[in-house]
């Protein structure tokens, strides 16, 4: 089964290991693709981990659970991506999330802020487009 991230990988050795706790994404992009895993399997644990404990949204647990479920997910697009390799501490991802949600279409656009600590990347924060 090809992984939910669109990378055009195996689920198995794409988004799975990190989602399962096994691996740690290396690079912000890898952060970026398992978190949209993530929303589409509604793993609030994966995504509350993955989220920095300075901005983690811990209050709207229950409603991004809800909300993550009541949505048909379509697919990413990686837009673009600035720094956030093996090496640099923070890293940008700019990307499309499509959804259905009540029969609509919807789409979040952002330009996410990843940061690098302790070796682990985190989902810091992001600008909506």
């Amino acid at each position: 089964m090809l992984c939910y991230c669109n990378s055009q990988k195996d689920y198995h050795h794409c988004c799975e290991p990190y989602l399962l706790g096994i691996e740690n994404p290396e690079t912000a992009e890898q952060l970026m693709r398992s978190r949209y895993s993530a929303f589409v399997l509604a793993n609030i644990n994966y995504l509350m981990n993955s989220h920095h404990p300075q901005t983690r949204p811990t209050k709207e647990r229950k409603a991004i659970l809800k909300w993550a479920k009541s949505v048909h997910w379509k697919g990413l697009e990686i837009i673009d991506h600035k720094f956030g390799s093996v090496n640099d501490m923070d890293g940008y991802v700019e990307f499309k999330a499509s959804f259905i949600e009540n029969g609509e279409p919807g789409c979040i656009h952002e330009n996410s802020h990843f940061v690098k600590e302790n070796g682990k990347w985190y989902y810091e924060s992001g600008i909506h487009k």
